[in-house]
């Protein structure tokens, strides 16, 4: 009786083997563990260039229209410059609390600015480019005025307000979060507790972490909804949404439809 109950251990522990062996063939960074009696298998998650670099997925959403000979400003480049640069912006030299990496000048001009009050002439460049910034200002109209005047165009970006709450990095970080309406940009002051978003790593220890799941691809192949592209030509609107009830605007209209008054900034072009 005891010979066969090794026996059968035995086989059991053969078969397991064989699969072990099979399973790493097929995927070598595959991890094997033993659960209440189940043998499950745990993936790496696949190293996507789409997690790790914001151009790739960029380029397969945005056609920038960057001509050869461009002067192309890349306003809060920290430690990964826009690609198709040749001027460089910053306001920290060392990470902050809004930037972990190390600056990245990557050869090129480099100038020490605040995207508020950028020190360049009027049109100084052929397109601007300014990602993962505008959360973080204190007076957007400013901001996105002064990214009109130096530059014809350019490609604004920031996260969505579902990217900030499920992953829950918000909080002390960003100031506002955006929706793109037709040629305005809407700036809407987050609450406290939008900044808490969902109160859990759960969504972040997945889409983040070693091991493969579903849900990193459904991340990745959406970034165009999990962040706010903007793309624009000589000029766009900016209304802010404050949450003391004020709302302001730049080149854009805002009426009541009770036949109010409209606010616009009298400096608009």
């Amino acid at each position: 009786m005891f010979g066969r109950r090794i026996a059968s251990m035995r086989e059991r522990i053969a078969r397991i083997l064989r699969f072990a062996q099979s399973v790493h063939r097929k995927e070598p960074f595959a991890v094997l563990e033993v659960r209440n009696s189940r043998l499950e298998v745990h993936r790496r998650r696949p190293v996507s260039k789409t997690l790790e670099d914001r151009f790739v997925y960029q380029s397969r959403f945005v056609d920038f229209g960057i001509q050869p000979g461009e002067r192309v400003l890349d306003v809060g480049s920290g430690g990964d410059p826009f690609p198709y640069a040749t001027h460089l912006v910053d306001l920290f030299l060392e990470p902050s609390r809004h930037r972990y990496s190390e600056l990245d000048t990557d050869g090129k001009p480099f100038t020490v600015a605040d995207v508020q009050h950028l020190p360049f002439a009027d049109g100084t460049f052929d397109f601007v480019y300014c990602s993962h910034l505008l959360e973080h200002v204190d007076d957007p109209i400013q901001a996105c005025r002064e990214l009109m005047r130096v530059a014809r165009r350019g490609y604004i970006e920031t996260p969505a307000m579902m990217k900030d709450v499920l992953f829950c990095w918000a909080n002390e970080m960003h100031k506002w979060h955006l929706v793109a309406s037709g040629n305005v940009l809407c700036f809407f002051e987050y609450t406290n507790r939008q900044l808490e978003g969902v109160r859990s790593s759960v969504w972040r220890d997945i889409v983040m972490g070693q091991w493969a799941n579903p849900l990193q691809d459904v991340f990745r192949v959406n970034q165009d909804v999990f962040n706010v592209p903007f793309l624009w030509k000589g000029s766009f609107g900016v209304i802010v949404f404050k949450l003391d009830g004020q709302i302001e605007s730049y080149n854009a209209e805002v009426t009541s439809r009770m036949g109010g008054s409209v606010s616009r900034d009298p400096n608009a072009e």
